[in-house]
């Protein structure tokens, strides 16, 4: 398995939106003494509450849940970012002897950190310069025309990643090669001592879900945390957070472009897009994880399972 990070094991929650990870996050964080990572890219912003479906107080029902809220709305963020905080914490949880629940939905933040970002070849000395210059605004349409012309698929992937379009131009330059091409030939291995769960839903419910979900969302304020995140705190010029969904909707529910029956239901159709996108990638991405059939049938048997896996890991 190669040289681990950590001795001890973590647990991983993952799934598509509306399939109950925090829920079921804090059910498991109360049986075995946890504490939880959350691995969605928008709740580590302070007051995008209600649009990332943040577990509140009460539903985090005194767990320490880590990394929500840790951020303004006008900072930037990326996986780089991510994983140096969670790798981190890893190390803090386990060193309490409590068990770290890793729980959320961006997948490609749960791969980074289940497998690193790559093991591919590296140079201090050029990353460094690369960075110095194209680790900005000014100079990222520079960088992104570079590569355009080097490593077209590069590129095209990563257009709206820039740290990890700079570690590609730093490989292409060591290599020849495109970082795409290099990842297909590299054989991922697991960081961690880890047991991951993906929570499997019938497809029909879970759309059914995201569905119910959006109009209480709406119901308990939505627009209104939308209207001044837009208006007040300009949402939509920020660095990171701007990709957050269905705020795009709002706005145009606000500008009287669609009425509310619209607006639910566009909100509840990208939803749906996007888990299925979600669904997709953690089938492919992640040949650790075992399907969760949900709801789950017995949570004692399933605490029963938990509890062998973890002292056998």
């Amino acid at each position: 398995m190669g040289s681990l990070l950590s001795e001890n094991p973590i647990l991983v929650i993952a799934g598509p939106t509306a399939s109950g990870k925090s829920s079921l996050a804090v059910e498991v964080a109360k049986e075995f003494d946890g504490e939880i990572i959350t691995a969605d890219s928008m709740q580590l912003y302070k007051y995008l509450d209600i649009g990332t479906a943040k577990p509140s107080v009460a539903e985090q029902e005194g767990i320490k849940h880590h990394l929500i809220d840790i951020l303004e709305i006008t900072e930037g963020v990326d996986v780089y970012d991510y994983l140096a905080r969670a790798e981190k914490l890893i190390l803090e949880i386990q060193s309490r002897g409590k068990l770290p629940i890793v729980a959320g939905g961006t997948g490609f933040y749960i791969k980074s950190l289940l497998y690193g970002l790559d093991n591919l070849p590296g140079d201090e000395k050029i990353r460094e310069k690369l960075f110095a210059k194209y680790d900005n605004d000014e100079k990222f349409g520079e960088l992104l025309e570079i590569m355009t012309e080097k490593s077209p698929n590069d590129a095209k992937k990563w257009a709206q990643h820039r740290r990890k379009l700079i570690r590609a131009y730093e490989i292409f330059l060591l290599t020849g090669k495109s970082l795409i091409e290099l990842q297909t030939l590299e054989q991922p291995q697991l960081r961690y001592k880890s047991i991951v769960y993906t929570l499997n839903w019938d497809r029909a419910i879970l759309r059914e879900r995201i569905f119910k979900r959006t109009k209480i969302m709406l119901q308990q304020g939505w627009i209104e945390e939308g209207k001044n995140l837009i208006e007040n705190m300009n949402l939509f010029d920020t660095p990171t957070a701007h990709q957050v969904l269905g705020y795009k909707q709002i706005a145009a529910y606000l500008n009287g472009e669609i009425n509310i029956a619209q607006l639910e239901e566009q909100i509840a159709t990208k939803t749906w897009q996007y888990a299925r996108r979600q669904l997709t990638w953690f089938k492919k991405q992640h040949p650790e994880a075992i399907a969760l059939e949900m709801p789950i049938a017995d949570k004692k048997v399933f605490f029963a399972n938990l509890k062998e896996k973890l002292q056998d890991a």
